[in-house]
């Protein structure tokens, strides 16, 4: 695949990249939970002070995946780390190596950055990006479970003067 072209994105792509996560969202059967507008990409994924950034994948300059990420900190380490927070390929292009050189291109990121991991999770029930995510040898952290705050509970709690 010679014409696979992988670039940072630009608030111009807020419409693909849109697309891209609800995609996602039907994927992980979990559509209805898109209330993102591309009007709030445009804003918020390329706001000048934001710390996240998009990489959109291209196969003869029409998209065929992105990936989201921003860099986290780790104090015990004392270095940043890349934190991959959605990555997603056309299924027409599936195993075709795109989201090996999605990642790859992330890992460049992070060792470019200086980071001292690439970070990411996976539904427990997604054996296809387990079994991928294990061959280029991540490591699952089944001691670590997360944990959200979000919506009312979150406004909730930020105002409680308790």
């Amino acid at each position: 695949m010679q014409e696979v072209i992988i670039r940072k994105a630009t608030a111009k792509d807020a419409g693909i990249i849109l697309e891209f996560i609800k995609e996602l969202a039907i994927y992980e059967k979990a559509e209805k939970e898109v209330v993102a507008t591309v009007t709030d990409i445009k804003n918020n994924l390329f706001d000048i002070n934001t710390t996240t950034k998009a990489i959109i994948c291209t196969y003869k300059n029409k998209p065929i995946g992105f990936a989201v990420y921003f860099f986290n900190f780790s104090t015990w380490l004392g270095r940043n780390g890349l934190y991959l927070e959605d990555v997603y390929v056309f299924p027409d292009f599936r195993r075709m190596g795109i989201g090996k050189k999605l990642l790859k291109y992330l890992a460049q990121v992070a060792v470019k950055n200086n980071c001292a991991r690439l970070e990411l999770s996976v539904l427990d029930w997604n054996k296809p990006a387990i079994k991928f995510y294990e061959s280029i040898n991540a490591k699952a952290q089944s001691e670590w479970i997360g944990y959200r705050l979000e919506g009312d509970n979150l406004l909730n709690f930020a105002k409680d003067s308790s």
